[in-house]
């Protein structure tokens, strides 16, 4: 597994992606012995088929729930790319897996968020009153920049400019670098967490104990003021909110970072100067 993490590494691939990766071929290496009895030494078909049976109809999520389309095809995903490492490394020969045992997937358009902006006023309140200015901004740039959270994490203090309104994401999925805009609360919430900040640590967000607030400590603020909302339903809102604001599918793909844009190339590609002059009305 070291092996291929590095192989992974050499991919450029994020370390939060490695390592869902790596627990995705963990819990197929966990589910393969629980069934045959056997260490997983080589990847044969017939197995993987059967492992995707179980996530679909017999594997259920802590709360008792079917998993989704989207988590069976991020183990399929696993599986494949473990595939391929075993065949670059000369461990097995054949290819297992290809694109047509994924599931399909029809997505047109956002699907609806759960949380309305009623209620994600009232979950930044709650931050703002009981939490640090640090704790209230990162929050805010979740929701109304739409950052993931390693992305937010990362910014340096070099990223971003508040005149202008725009943060550099260096480190996003896959390794991109692009440009996303602020709107006047994400400016402002900067603004009065930077009069308090202290360090000479190069990341914006710091904690006491870091250089860097780490991920845990943002899921524990979601967790702690919402039973609903976390950090990728915040960054889902922002783009669910952008589309009922009039923004197009393609532009939204272009300031999240996705990897594809297939379901909007019928939108002509805006400017991002045009992007930036419509942000505040989020």
């Amino acid at each position: 597994m070291e092996d291929f993490k590095n192989y992974l590494s050499e991919q450029n691939k994020s370390q939060n992606t490695i390592q869902t990766y790596i627990q995705n071929i963990e819990n197929f290496k966990k589910w393969y012995k629980d069934t045959t009895g056997e260490e997983l030494k080589k990847i044969y078909r017939p197995n993987v088929l059967d492992y995707k049976s179980y996530l679909r109809n017999i594997k259920k999520t802590k709360k008792g729930q079917t998993l989704k389309a989207e988590t069976i095809n991020a183990n399929l995903s696993a599986i494949m790319k473990y595939n391929k490492y075993l065949v670059d490394s000369g461990i097995q020969q054949d290819i297992v897996l290809n694109d047509n045992d994924f599931i399909k997937i029809q997505k047109q358009h956002i699907n609806p968020c759960k949380v309305n902006a009623s209620d994600i006023e009232r979950f930044r309140q709650q931050i703002l009153e009981n939490e640090t200015k640090r704790d209230y901004a990162i929050v805010t740039i979740i929701i109304y920049v739409g950052l993931r959270i390693s992305e937010c994490l990362n910014i340096q203090m070099t990223d971003f400019d508040l005149n202008s309104k725009e943060i550099i994401v260096r480190n996003g999925k896959g390794g991109k670098v692009r440009t996303v805009y602020m709107n006047d609360k994400v400016v402002e919430a900067i603004k009065e967490y930077l009069k308090e900040r202290k360090s000479d640590s190069p990341y914006l967000f710091v904690s006491r104990q870091a250089k860097k607030v780490s991920r845990s400590r943002i899921n524990q603020i979601f967790n702690k003021y919402s039973n609903i909302l976390t950090p990728h339903g915040g960054r889902h809102y922002c783009f669910t909110n952008m589309q009922k604001k009039g923004f197009s599918l393609i532009e939204i793909a272009m300031i999240g970072g996705h990897a594809s844009t297939r379901t909007t190339e019928i939108y002509v590609n805006p400017s991002q100067e045009e992007i930036k002059e419509r942000i505040n009305i989020l």
